[in-house]
Formats: C-alpha cells, structure tokens, sequence
C-alpha cells in the first residue's frame, strides 16, 4: 500500500468565499493504534460541525475535519476484536483526532459499525454522526423508550429537514408512538420532514405558540432543539406540558433557563463526541447504536437522508459543501464520494 495519501486540510480560518479556506494536500497514511481501524474512506458527509471547526484558529498546523464516513477497512490494529480488512463500515470518529476528509482514516474500533449492506458508500457516509445524535439524544437524554412503541405524548423537532431533524423525526416515528411535530419554513423542505414522517409541520419562521396549541392542543411533552434554542426557549416553555424536557444541540451564548422553572422542565445537552473526547467507559455504545442503525436501515424501518453529492473529494467541492452548510438551507446531507 502506498505511503502517502490526498487529504483535504486548513490552515487558517479564512472565510469559505476564500479559495485558500480549505486546500488539497499529501499526508503520510495513519498508523492505526492498537484499537484502530485503517479504513480506505470511499464517501464522506459534511456537518455544521466542519464549518464551526474551520473557523477555529488550528495554531498554525495543517487540520484535516470530516465526521462522516464510510469506507472499507484495510488494516488493523494488534487488540481490534470486532473487524478484519475487507469489512465496509460507517462512523463518524472523534473530535479530538484527524477527521476523514482523507483517503485513508485511522479510527477506533468502538465508534465504527459495519454499514448498511442495502446502502451504497455514498448513502451511508450520511447516517452516522446524525443517526448518533439523534438516538443520544432521543433515547438517552430525554429517556424516551424504543421499541416497545408504547411512548406516547408528543415530540417537537426544530429544523426536521435538516441533518439531524431528519434522523429524529425519522427514529421517533419508527420506534415510538410519539406525535412528531417538525418544523420546516420553505415547501421543499416541509415535503421532506413530512417524508422523513413527521405528523405535522409547523414554521419556524413563524411565532411557534398558536401554531402549537393548534396541532397539539394538549401541550407537548419533549422538545428536541437542534437550532434556535435561545430564540425559541419561551416558546417551549409556553408549549411544553408539567414535567417536559428539552434536548438542544445547537450552540448559543446564553440560555433564560429560569423559563422552565415553573413546570419543573429539565434541559439536557447532546454532544455526540463526548464518549469519544472524554474515553467514556461505555465507548462502545456507539458502535451498538450504529450497529442498530444499520439493522433498521436493512429491515426499511430507515433511510439514508443522502440528498446531494458534489463529486469527488477535494478542496473545491468541501468549499462548496462547507458554503452549502453555512447557507443553512441545505435539505438533508451533502456527500462527496471518492478521490
């Protein structure tokens, strides 16, 4: 195998107009740790989180960001249990390493599952970090039961035609009996929440409270905020019934959480990396999860949200991607697929 690897990297936090914002580079291939994969990555995605990590000085250091992957494994670590080259696996990695905007990706074993075998490359690199997000955030931050089918109430999801929304209302309507409002403000994108199964269909761009009480007139029990949290948070406290909780995952400079006081209504963070930054004992769990993801994908319960691919990964079309996910107007992923 070769020694050296294109790679697509920063090395100042310029804005995306500027053509030097993300550039083409050789770097030497990963050796992977002992609990590593070396996977050959043969499709990527692009999250806000790359164009939030772009803008972040790197200290004069060349930083290559991508958190979705999918791709095939072409060696091992000496202590990997779970996989042997040749397997095709999906993940999203950790923060605090190289991302995967590179043709060859060390990664540990613990946060990769084998992808879906009904899914291209392509359309699984679009699953991962949303699917883990959404599942945290559902099922372990708000407590929400799955499988079972027996959580009722209702659940409200901000921007449901968006990465994660799309994972989250996708999840709740297939594993519980949740009445899912999203929330989506143009026609294309109030199509796809609806597809991806959203009950009703709210305007973010509207005031959210009579819009609210008229498709759930007896309140809503689970807010899940995945942008706007600080603009919206009187609204979910108006709308959220006694006892009701919030997951948020979006970034803002402060909170009034004294608005939930009185319902006794809890708020909860998700960071999908933060098994991975702080070595959680249960590090595994997202391989669980993934691998649960890929068993719902292969049965029809879910699909891919791969909406656009740009081509070939380089730094031309990540500037593209990265312009895309700044806009804010993107309907479910971008992916890139191949070198």
């Amino acid at each position: 195998m070769t020694t050296t690897m294109r790679a697509v990297a920063y090395r100042a936090p310029l804005p995306v107009t500027d053509d030097e914002c993300l550039l083409d580079i050789e770097l030497p291939v990963p050796e992977p740790g002992p609990r590593d994969l070396l996977v050959r990555v043969e499709a990527i995605a692009v999250n806000p989180v790359d164009y939030k990590i772009r803008q972040q000085d790197p200290d004069g250091k060349e930083r290559v960001l991508g958190w979705d992957a999918a791709g095939t494994v072409v060696a091992t670590g000496s202590q990997v249990e779970w996989f042997k080259p040749g397997d095709e696996v999906y993940y999203a990695g950790a923060l605090d390493r190289p991302g995967a905007n590179s043709e060859y990706h060390a990664v540990d074993e613990r946060l990769v599952a084998l992808k879906p075998a009904k899914l291209t490359f392509t359309e699984a690199a679009a699953l991962p970090l949303t699917s883990l997000t959404a599942w945290e955030g559902l099922f372990e931050r708000l407590g929400l039961h799955h499988d079972l089918l027996d959580e009722t109430g209702s659940l409200l999801v901000t921007a449901a035609a968006g990465g994660v929304g799309a994972m989250v209302t996708q999840l709740a309507r297939a594993l519980t009996d949740l009445t899912v409002i999203g929330t989506a403000s143009r026609p294309e994108t109030v199509e796809f929440a609806r597809l991806m199964g959203a009950h009703h269909v709210v305007d973010h761009h509207q005031p959210l409270t009579p819009q609210l009480s008229k498709v759930a007139p007896d309140g809503i029990d689970h807010v899940f905020s995945t942008a706007g949290t600080d603009r919206n948070l009187a609204a979910y406290a108006q709308a959220l019934n006694p006892f009701g909780k919030v997951v948020a995952i979006d970034d803002f400079d402060s909170l009034p959480v004294g608005l939930l006081k009185p319902k006794s209504i809890s708020f909860h963070w998700e960071f999908m990396f933060t098994r991975s930054l702080f070595h959680t004992g249960d590090m595994d769990r997202q391989h669980k999860i993934l691998t649960q993801v890929a068993r719902l994908v292969d049965a029809g319960v879910l699909v891919t949200t791969a909406t656009r691919d740009l081509g070939t990964v380089n730094a031309a079309h990540l500037r593209e991607a990265h312009s895309i996910m700044e806009s804010g107007t993107s309907v479910g992923k971008v992916t890139l697929t191949g070198f």
